[in-house]
């Protein structure tokens, strides 16, 4: 057998059904009219941020990073919770305006703007974190031509990395950002340009598990963005400092320990250099926010016994949850937290492996689990599945079309 990811300790039983929003799964499945079924819960997204805040020092703010998750009710309701968003994309603007957030609350980064994205963002008053020389250069153009001071940042490409981390977002040569040593004169040129300055965004890397890599990139972070500033000979009034925390999905991971980050960082804003001193910070998180509050529901439409291995194939899987079935990065597929929701609270005693309805060997939910029987009719639910599910996996592929989605 292979372990399975630890499911959230929030999720409880009711009726011997997995509960999400207190309310049992298939109760959900109806009232959505049927699976595959996203579905997000209100209470472990404002019950994470209230951790968040708690431990993090009050001069922080908290951007949600959309990208993990753009459900229109998810973004509605985290407008209330965070301080700002960071897009990536004209369509993600869109969406963050139909959601309710102002232009100044939020940042654009990303390579590989198009004119129109750039357009698009200035004229609304987005930041933009600029990407390059290049783009530096046609924003402050495309300010000219609409007689506005466009807001900009420079994403910085650092030399450090954050350690552990599953994506690493610097260290070396990236597509993301720019090689802090050119950093100085862009900066200069903004500011002298007219421009309205925002400073800078720092990001090293993601889906990091141990805190004292996180405060490690922290601290560099701080370091690079005064050093930066003080080579240029400017303020830097906002600095984005990225994310990195992680939640964990496998066997033996463990839940990220933000209460010494957030004393970490607190202690630096205590001894912060002159040029940082009137600086507002932020951290920019996705999948630590709605992660762990997603929870994927697939019906087992079929049992099947081959060559004495059984399989419990659903109407779910990889075009839905990409990264559950090990093809999202991972190089080694393991087990995300699954259970069997409407057995949720039975023991387990028979080893299957869970697979979707694509034809396809790729299309795995969980190899060699551990689990309740389960027959025709019984829900699988995969945890873990508010972050890069269903914006991140092949909806279209075989056409099966996208999953159902609610926020309860």
């Amino acid at each position: 057998m292979k372990a399975l990811g630890p499911i959230p300790p929030e999720y409880t039983a009711k009726d011997g059904e997995l509960a999400i929003g207190g309310r049992p799964a298939s109760a959900l499945v109806r009232e959505a009219g049927g699976t595959p079924l996203f579905v997000y819960s209100r209470d472990m997204l404002a019950q994470r941020m209230g951790k968040l805040r708690k431990a993090m020092p009050e001069r922080i703010n908290i951007h949600y990073a959309m990208k993990a998750n753009p459900y229109g009710p998810l973004l509605e309701f985290m407008a209330d919770l965070v301080d700002g968003l960071d897009i990536a994309s004209a369509g993600e603007l869109d969406l963050a305006r139909e959601a309710g957030y102002l232009p100044r609350e939020i940042s654009f980064a990303g390579p590989g703007k198009r004119d129109s994205e750039l357009f698009a963002a200035i004229r609304a008053g987005v930041t933009l974190n600029l990407e390059s020389g290049n783009e530096a250069d046609r924003a402050l153009q495309m300010g000219k031509e609409l007689g506005v001071s466009p807001r900009l940042a420079i994403r910085v490409n650092p030399s450090f990395e954050l350690r552990g981390s599953g994506m690493k977002m610097g260290g070396g040569a990236k597509p993301f950002g720019i090689d802090a040593d050119r950093v100085p004169a862009l900066a200069r040129k903004i500011v002298d340009a007219g421009a309205t300055w925002r400073g800078f965004h720092i990001y090293s890397g993601s889906q990091a598990l141990d805190a004292e890599a996180i405060i490690e990139a922290q601290g560099h972070v701080l370091d690079l963005a005064a050093q930066l500033a003080s080579e240029a000979g400017v303020d830097v009034p906002h600095l984005n400092m990225g994310g990195g925390f992680g939640i964990p999905y496998f066997d033996k991971d463990e839940r990220l320990d933000i209460s010494a980050i957030g004393a970490a960082l607190q202690a630096r804003f205590g001894d912060l250099p002159d040029v940082l001193k009137d600086t507002q910070f932020a951290i920019e998180l996705g999948r630590y926010l709605v992660g762990e509050a997603g929870v994927y529901l697939a019906e087992i439409v079929d049992r099947k016994v081959s060559h004495g291995t059984t399989y419990l194939v659903t109407d779910g899987g990889l075009h839905h949850q990409l990264a559950a079935s090990g093809n999202f990065g991972t190089v080694v597929r393991r087990n995300y937290p699954v259970a069997i929701a409407t057995r949720f609270d039975a023991e387990p005693e028979e080893e299957v492996y869970v697979v979707g309805c694509l034809c396809t060997p790729l299309d795995r939910l969980a190899d060699a689990a551990h689990l309740p029987r389960a027959e025709v009719g019984d829900l699988v639910a995969v945890f873990c599945a508010g972050a890069y599910g269903a914006s991140a996996s092949p909806a279209q592929f075989l056409g099966q079309g996208p999953a159902r989605e609610m926020l309860v």
